[in-house]
């Protein structure tokens, strides 16, 4: 419809769809005056640690939001410099103080609450693009309307040089939406800060291949083209940490570092990306050590200060092998290069800290769940070989966030990320119940795509049934299935002559060698297929009555809660076409595509199973209902979930990186053919989206021998003062640090 030569053309409907798409196109660049926006309450959780407790918690915190600020360089050229801008106005002038400038430079009262809203935006994302859907987001102001309020505002009167250069620095791509900017991506894809702006795919495929030769992990690695010599094309890795110097330093016996001829290519392995964040992240990490209540977080803490310092994941890993054998620590706590979403190849970690307490009574239930998963494994449906010879017994704990550092808060969590640690020695879960609690909470009014009839059961049951499929889709989900792997000595741990395919009957032909791991291997889809998976775990487990009955469901409440958890899931699906980009074919979220692709299984299942089909709403536009038949779960949707997880096991446990992808791209293709029209379901999706929640987190400070807990009130202004307030020490030279470091790597971005 886009190519249309004119309205006179289109129907009155297709007209009104026309007018609506260029509306709700430029609104998703745009985050609205009226988002939610929720302070995670922690203070009695906080209140009740020791003092010994809560200094430990207090530098754990400091160490998280200081590496919480490398993220603003892993998301775009821009998110630094805008930073810094936001925090030199606010710190001299409070939102409520600067609401008088923004009267005096001709900003409306919707302009202003839009601008802050924004400033809000780019705290909680750690940058301007969105955390959850990799989309940029922009200042629902004119901007000359901005630039007026810059130069009015205390700062620029006292540093007018700096505020000039500062937002001449940033003012063109804080606005730009052209197609390139619009979304992270590789190439011409998006804007990445992962790979200069001159690297392929190719490149990165080849920089894999190299890493993988050296056993190199990317996690903390981003990658630089920096030109051709001697007819060969160069790169440079760039491993973040304290130490800038190349050659090994006192406390290191080697260094990866070095000059590295491969495949015709030369790379260059380099330290010192970050250095100045990373040195204060061990800085304070130092600091908690002297609090920490056992010898395992002594030596994890020790071992993370390695990493940090000398750049070195083996380290990382090291330290996360005391951190899961610390089980039932009081203040939990995870920090490093974790998640491989936001990175276009899906090898790359972004930088993230966390601090928690635990909730007792809710981890009481989970516990349960990790003591009956010897019994429940045996029922996913994939042979006994496909799965872990010895399941692991994790740690799988409630918490409630005391500071969550990154570009998001997610609700629960699966770490560490290692396959070789995760495979043999275990993991933790983590479900984070003071975000579940304010997160998913749902206005009936506000709630989209279902029927009348469902709407009172979704809201009532939607919580407690999200709190099912966590539980699920962390432990069991995340926690299953084997990847079958040849050693760099041969071996293998699976027996060659009589484990079986049991797709095909054929004996097992593929199979993980050497340095391969699944982020490696399966790359760009890695994330969203082991997301699909979880998911599908949770769906398929949650029928299970043992398990609603840990969780202290049982009879008619039992079965509400699985009806809800599957309605939510295809909802969800629904709901997950708003991160799909039509002129690129590719999806920017990985959980969202990951309930498109359970969404299409399902419809696929037929037998009138799930229905969508469009409509239009009682507000004229289009609209769109979901739903489900609950007496078909049991049977319909239990055998299509069984067949589809069962295939997804087998390519993932055979590294069938071709049959896998086949599989995956098949059910995430979103197209007009076939009995759904998805990409016109897309517009009525972006036309009616929700914007997701920010939320608004306390600080710590030492006041004497005590740590004080500061909160904050569930506003824009809430959550800019947190910011504002949470460097009291070094602020401006932290500041100066991210100007240069963004300032070194500008050419890079070209």
């Amino acid at each position: 419809m886009k190519s249309g030569s004119g309205y006179g053309r289109l129907s009155c409907s297709s007209r009104v769809r026309h007018h609506l798409r260029l509306a709700m196109v430029d609104s998703q660049y745009y985050l609205p005056n009226d988002i939610g926006i929720s302070a995670l309450d922690c203070g009695e959780a906080f209140r009740l640690l020791s003092p010994k407790e809560q200094l430990y918690a207090h530098y754990l915190s400091r160490a998280s939001w200081y590496g919480g600020l490398v993220v603003l360089l892993q998301t775009s050229p821009e998110s630094a410099s805008i930073y810094v801008l936001l925090q030199r106005m606010f710190r001299l002038q409070s939102p409520a103080q600067l609401e008088s400038v923004a009267t005096a430079a001709g900003l409306t009262p919707d302009e202003y609450q839009a601008f802050l809203v924004y400033a809000a935006g780019l705290y909680a994302n750690m940058g301007n693009y969105k955390s959850f859907g990799d989309t940029k987001f922009i200042p629902n102001l004119p901007q000359e309307k901005l630039k007026a309020l810059v130069w009015q505002c205390q700062a620029f009167q006292d540093s007018p040089t700096e505020m000039e250069a500062l937002w001449s620095t940033c003012a063109s791509l804080l606005y730009s939406l052209d197609d390139k900017h619009k979304q992270l991506g590789l190439g011409d894809k998006g804007i990445t800060t992962y790979f200069s702006g001159n690297c392929s795919l190719n490149d990165a495929e080849l920089a894999q291949r190299f890493l993988d030769s050296k056993s190199v992990s990317a996690y903390n690695t981003r990658l630089f083209k920096t030109g051709a010599v001697d007819g060969k094309e160069s790169y440079e890795v760039r491993l973040a940490s304290a130490v800038q110097k190349d050659s090994a330093v006192e406390g290191e016996t080697e260094t990866r570092c070095g000059r590295y001829e491969f495949e015709n290519a030369a790379f260059t392995v380099r330290r010192g990306d970050y250095a100045p964040l990373m040195k204060k992240v061990s800085e304070n990490l130092e600091k908690a050590q002297a609090y920490a209540a056992n010898e395992n977080q002594r030596r994890m803490l020790e071992e993370y200060v390695r990493s940090f310092t000398f750049g070195a994941v083996d380290s990382h890993k090291e330290g996360s092998r005391y951190w899961i054998k610390d089980r039932g620590p009081i203040v939990e706590s995870y920090i490093g290069f974790i998640e491989s979403y936001r990175d276009p190849f899906g090898s790359r970690g972004e930088f993230e800290g966390f601090v928690a307490v635990v909730n007792k009574a809710m981890s009481a239930r989970f516990a349960k769940l990790v003591s009956s998963a010897e019994v429940l494994l045996p029922e996913l449906p994939w042979p006994a070989a496909f799965e872990k010879d010895t399941f692991l017994k994790p740690d799988f704990t409630s918490l409630d966030v005391l500071t969550f550092a990154g570009s998001g808060i997610p609700a629960g969590i699966n770490i560490p990320n290692y396959d070789d640690i995760r495979q043999t020695e275990g993991f933790k879960n983590v479900s984070l119940g003071n975000v579940l609690a304010v997160a998913y909470a749902t206005q009936k009014d506000k709630l989209t795509f279902l029927n009348e009839s469902d709407k009172d059961v979704y809201i009532k049951w939607k919580g407690p049934s999200f709190e099912v499929q966590v539980g699920l889709h962390e432990l069991l989900g995340h926690g299953s299935g084997k990847l079958f792997v040849q050693d760099e000595k041969g071996n293998f741990n699976f027996d060659q002559e009589s484990v079986r395919n049991p797709e095909t009957g054929e004996l097992i032909s593929s199979w993980y060698k050497g340095g391969e791991t699944w982020d490696s291997r399966f790359s760009t889809i890695a994330s969203s297929y082991e997301e699909c998976r979880a998911e599908c775990v949770g769906l398929y487990l949650c029928l299970n009555k043992e398990v609603l009955g840990i969780f202290g469901h049982e009879g008619e409440q039992a079965e509400e809660v699985v009806y809800v958890n599957w309605l939510n899931m295809v909802r969800s699906g629904l709901l997950g076409l708003e991160f799909y980009t039509p002129e690129s074919k590719s999806w920017r979220q990985a959980h969202m595509q990951a309930r498109f692709v359970i969404l299409r299984v399902l419809l696929e299942a037929a037998d009138g199973f799930v229905t969508l089909e469009e409509c239009t709403g009682s507000d004229g536009r289009p609209d769109a209902l979901i739903a489900l038949d609950r007496a078909k779960i049991h049977t319909v949707g239990k055998s299509a979930i069984q067949r589809f997880l069962c295939k997804l096991q087998v390519h993932k446990s055979t590294a069938d990186v071709e049959g896998g992808r086949a599989l995956y791209d098949g059910y995430s293709a979103v197209t007009s053919d076939g009995l759904h029209d998805f990409l016109r379901l897309r517009e009525t999706v972006l036309l009616r989206k929700e914007a997701r929640k920010m939320f608004v987190q306390a600080n710590t400070c030492v006041n004497g021998a005590s740590v004080e807990l500061v909160e904050y009130e569930s506003s824009a202004a809430g959550l800019i003062r947190s910011f504002t307030e949470r460097f009291p020490e070094d602020a401006k030279e932290v500041e100066a640090e991210l100007l240069e470091l963004s300032r070194r790597d500008a050419p890079c971005w070209c």
